[in-house]
Formats: structure tokens, C-alpha cells, sequence
């Protein structure tokens, strides 16, 4: 991800943290929001770190947001 991508998804995930984890979409967020509530609500945002949280967890996600972690993690 570069720099400008990277700064422009924390100034988002800032903004919709507490209602939807880290995803960039509305859909992205429903998936991931039930994970991120249950296995990373303590997370603080910035640097990744929710991501992180989620990826470190990944086999207790859900499928959809599995899928979602994923997607954001070829994306780097």
C-alpha cells in the first residue's frame, strides 16, 4: 500500500472505527464488525493494528470477514 493509500485508509478507519473494524466499504465493515467487536475491540486505530489483530486471529473470523482480511492484505 503506499503512503497516500495508507494515511487515507487510517484517516477512514479513524472515522468508522468504533460502528466497523477496519474494512474500507460498507459491505467490508458489515463483514468484519461481529469479528472485530468479539476479538479486537481493545485494538487501538492506527498503524494497521486492527488489521494486525484480525490477521492474528484469523481462524477465528467469520468466513466473510476472512475473505475480507485477506483482500486487504494482498492489497499492501
Amino acid at each position: 500500500m503506499t503512503m497516500t493509500r495508507s494515511i487515507l485508509f487510517a484517516a477512514v478507519l479513524l472515522t468508522v472505527l468504533p460502528a466497523a473494524a477496519f474494512a474500507q466499504n460498507a459491505e467490508q465493515r458489515a463483514a468484519c464488525e461481529a469479528d472485530y467487536k468479539k476479538l479486537c475491540q481493545g485494538t487501538l486505530p492506527g498503524g494497521g493494528r486492527i488489521l494486525a489483530c484480525l490477521e492474528r486471529q484469523i481462524d477465528k473470523l467469520s468466513d466473510a470477514c476472512k475473505k475480507v482480511v485477506v483482500s486487504q492484505n494482498q492489497k499492501k
